[in-house]
Formats: structure tokens, C-alpha cells, sequence
């Protein structure tokens, strides 16, 4: 991009509209708070930091759409957003064709690099396995996967197969449903359980789908202390749109939680409802949207311009204090290094962390080490820290 543009723009890809604005309405508030307080501190290159974007409903056309308008009409430094791997990989394409970046905040299912994205999300290593590992230990050993019909779905539940075999556990059915299903469609889910159980279910659903399914699971009376639903997708947004009844007692691997119990987080927390209502719930998702436009604003000002071939050189040489902890971005696959944990829903509504790791977790979205993970020494890793 242009070095001598002044003010620092970014567009925003996130729906308010649609299956998946549950969540990314979400991240668009918490993108929106990272811009407000850089500018609180003095902006970018002695200028406003600015963002600008339209509604892209939920749709990967409306996504690479909006891509390329930004880039090319309102000629943004970057983009930031996307939910669905669908619509990350519609946009990818524009990405590279303006020599720009895009900063992807959800976890997705690995197994992709590409020079203009910085993947801020978690990959199986730090999410899956440890859902893995924690459901056997936990629960045993006989699953249900039940996922929305688009890409990730697919390729996280093969992955989560391959996990659960090498713990001895069985996958007992498998069933995909399309996005903004409908309610016969998730009867006949929960007809298919209930010839299945005992079992526990492994949710890839997202948005409102995942809503009207865990109420529909929570109607249908299935104990979820021996049947969880369990899932790296549906988080506090959706908890709090099905209610405290549907939500008790199901399970999620992340690396954010809202009730995590740092000063860092207890700021991020307070400065988000106050901002956008007392009553307002955080997912991992939305504090990944956070904290990476921190991540930009910092490689900015270290870099001194907005080219991408700065950026990505800049970018892995320093580390962020976020509300989940010390993250930093991976130079070798450009995803980040954040902190796995697992949580529970309490009968209050809130997510309760029953596992967390106690080191950051590198990145390995090729699943070199998946099944052991490298942590990186906190000491080590704090040394890198910005002051």
C-alpha cells in the first residue's frame, strides 16, 4: 500500500446481518473499540486511525464484494474480519491482488497459508485437542458430530475423528445441516440422537443455528452432565441468545473467556459494556477482533507505513498483552501464538475455565504437533512483550 497515505484506514468485513451476525456483530464492536482507543492514545503516523465497511450478510459473494471495494474505491491499508472459512477464502484472492492484508479473527480448521493473512484465531492444536483430550477424560468415549454445511465443519470434524480414534474413542453418526436450517431439519437431528444415545454431541453449528439447536437439544430433556454438546464454535453470544436453560452444561475450547482473571482482562471487559451495554457477552472471537487491530496498529508504528511487506517482516518481532494473555504472531506460518482452554457453562450462564494451558501455545495449523504441542517458556515469551 501507499506509505505516503495519510490517515491509516482499515475496512471492516463483518456481518450484521444473517446466520452468523450473532457473533460478528460481535467482532465488529470489539474492532470498533481497539480503534477508539488508539486514537485515545494519539492514532496512527500522527493521524485518526479510521475503518469503514458495509453489512456482508453473512455471504461469501457479499464478502469478496465488500473486499474489493474497500481496497480498491476506499483504497484501505487493510482488511479485517471474516467468520466463516467460506467467506475467508472469498476474500483471499482480492487480498493478493492488491498486495494487502487480511486479519482473520476466528478459529478455523488449519491447513492454509497465505502471505497477506494473519490468522488470529485458534488452529486444532489449540483448540481441538484440547476439546479432545478433555471429553474422553471427562465424558467417554462415544460421539455425535452435527455441523452446519459449509467447509470448516467438514474438515475440523475429520480432523476431531482422527483425535478421538487416537484416544480410543467412536464417532457414532455424522450429520450436516444447511446454513439457516430449519426446524424440521434439527428434529430430525435430534431424532437421530436420541436413537444414538448415549453419546456426546460434537457441535460445528454456528450462528443461529447453533441457537435453535441447543434450545431444541435442552427441549428435548437429554442430561447433559452424561451429554454435553460440545463445540470450538458456539461461545457467549450464543449462550446468551438461547438462555441460561439451553446453555447450563455445555462445553467449548478457546482461547478467550470473558471471566478470565487478569487485570488486562478485567479492562478489556469493563471498557466493552460500557461502550456497548452492561449486558453484553465476549467470545474468544471478538476479543481475537480486539486485539489484532492492536497487532496492526503496532507493526504501523514500528514499520512507519502500511506496505505489507513491512508488516509481515515487523509483525513476529514483538508480543501484545491481550485480555487472554501474551500473543504474538508465528513468523513461520503467520498465525499467533495464544493460550488453549476449555470451559464449562454454569447454571448462571456464564462460562466457567475447567483446563487452561499455562503456557502459550505455538501454532500448528499442519498439525505437525498436534498431538504435542509446544508451549513456549512464559519467561521467554514475556522478554518479547511490549513494554
Amino acid at each position: 500500500m501507499n506509505l505516503d497515505k495519510t490517515p491509516v484506514k482499515i475496512g471492516f468485513l463483518y456481518s450484521r446481518t444473517g446466520v452468523t451476525s450473532v457473533v460478528e456483530s460481535q467482532q465488529r464492536e470489539a474492532a470498533i473499540l481497539a480503534v477508539e482507543e488508539i486514537n485515545q492514545d494519539g492514532g496512527l503516523l500522527g493521524e485518526e486511525l479510521l475503518f469503514s465497511g458495509c453489512d456482508t450478510r453473512s455471504n461469501p459473494a457479499a464478502f469478496r464484494a465488500e473486499g474489493a471495494r474497500l481496497l480498491s474505491e476506499e483504497r484501505v491499508d487493510a482488511l479485517f474480519g471474516c467468520y466463516m472459512s467460506s467467506c475467508r477464502k472469498a476474500v483471499l484472492q482480492t487480498v493478493n491482488d492488491h498486495k494487502s492484508t487480511l486479519f482473520y479473527p476466528t478459529h478455523y480448521e488449519g491447513f492454509e497459508y497465505a502471505k497477506g493473512c494473519i490468522y488470529s484465531g485458534a488452529t486444532p492444536n489449540q483448540s481441538a485437542k484440547w476439546l479432545a483430550d478433555f471429553m474422553t477424560q471427562t465424558y467417554g468415549g462415544r460421539f455425535f458430530f452435527v455441523g452446519s454445511n459449509y467447509i470448516f465443519p467438514y474438515e475440523i470434524n475429520r480432523l476431531m475423528r482422527d483425535l478421538l480414534s487416537n484416544r480410543g474413542a467412536d464417532v457414532v453418526d455424522e450429520v450436516y445441516i444447511p446454513l439457516g436450517s430449519s426446524g424440521d431439519e434439527i428434529d430430525c437431528v435430534i431424532n437421530r440422537i436420541k436413537q444414538s444415545q448415549p453419546v456426546i454431541v460434537f457441535s460445528t453449528l454456528v450462528g443461529t443455528d447453533a441457537v435453535d439447536f441447543y434450545r431444541a437439544y435442552d427441549n428435548a430433556g437429554f442430561d447433559r452432565t452424561i451429554m454435553p454438546i460440545c463445540s470450538v464454535t458456539a461461545g457467549e453470544p450464543e449462550m446468551a441468545a438461547m438462555g441460561r436453560s439451553a446453555a447450563e452444561g455445555n462445553i467449548k475450547a478457546a482461547p478467550y473467556f470473558s471471566v478470565i482473571d487478569s487485570d488486562v482482562n478485567r479492562r478489556f471487559v469493563t471498557r466493552f459494556r460500557e461502550r456497548f451495554g452492561e449486558e453484553a457477552s465476549l467470545c474468544a472471537e471478538a476479543e481475537a477482533a480486539y486485539f489484532q487491530v492492536k497487532l496492526f496498529a503496532e507493526a504501523v508504528r514500528q514499520a512507519g507505513g502500511t506496505d505489507r511487506d513491512d508488516l509481515l517482516r515487523v509483525l513476529p518481532t514483538f508480543s501484545l498483552e491481550a485480555p487472554q494473555g501474551l500473543v504474538r504472531v508465528d513468523a513461520a506460518t503467520n498465525h499467533t501464538v495464544l493460550w488453549p482452554r476449555v470451559a464449562i457453562v454454569d447454571a448462571d450462564g456464564k462460562f466457567r475455565i475447567v483446563r487452561e494451558a499455562s503456557s502459550p501455545v505455538i501454532p500448528s495449523p499442519y498439525l505437525i504437533q498436534l498431538e504435542d504441542p509446544v508451549a513456549l517458556s512464559h519467561a521467554a515469551f514475556a522478554k518479547s512483550s511490549l513494554s
